[in-house]
């Protein structure tokens, strides 16, 4: 693409960058914006005041302000999400686990100590080996069917009413999506609020 030579030919033109050829302040021949500035000098500074937001926790008022507008915008806001398409978000999250693997690792780690804490001792070989089919059992429905399946708590492993074991009688085989829609509640949670 042709870009003007320089500022006023870019603002003449309606032209939202130009090119000089010519290294800014900082030393980047790059696209400048009409507005003057150097795009690669805008980058490095959204990566800097990104790493400075990461250094500094969100604030509580923050936190309750997102939460204010959700509880306001929420049919919105899941329409947004919705309209969104699949592979966008699964290339997201992908760039993310990439970025963040440590991050992953932990999450990982915690699902499985959370797991083990909720396997009681006494439960016997036969009843760990009925767990272990349900979860090849989701696997094989995922491979059949094309469609995520994966293994449910019935009454979760961490709730605000109750907390549920890791053990066969409270595992079943369900869709990814219900297991999403379902989050941490069990069917008393379901009954009272069907949301």
């Amino acid at each position: 693409m042709e870009y003007p030579n320089n500022r006023k030919e870019a603002k003449e033109t309606g032209a939202k960058y130009y090119f000089t050829g010519q290294p800014c302040s900082r030393g980047h021949i790059a696209l400048r914006k009409t507005k003057g500035s150097c795009v690669m000098c805008m980058k490095e500074d959204w990566a800097m005041d990104n790493e400075r937001r990461k250094e500094k926790p969100k604030s509580e008022a923050a936190k309750a302000a997102g939460r204010r507008y959700y509880e306001k915008n929420r049919e919105a806001v899941i329409a947004r999400a919705a309209a969104r398409p699949s592979y966008e978000v699964r290339q997201y999250k992908d760039l993310h686990k990439q970025k963040n693997p440590e991050y992953y690792k932990s999450l990982t780690s915690v699902r499985k100590r959370r797991h083990r804490n909720a396997t009681p001792q006494w439960i016997t070989a036969e009843q760990k080996l009925a767990m272990r089919k349900l979860y090849l059992q989701a696997m094989q429905l995922t491979k059949l069917t094309g469609e995520k399946y994966v293994v449910d708590h019935i009454v979760p492993l961490i709730n605000d009413s109750v907390c549920g074991l890791h053990v066969p009688w409270n595992l079943r085989v369900i869709t990814q999506e219900e297991n999403l829609k379902k989050a941490n509640k069990f069917l008393d949670d379901l009954v009272c609020n069907p949301t």
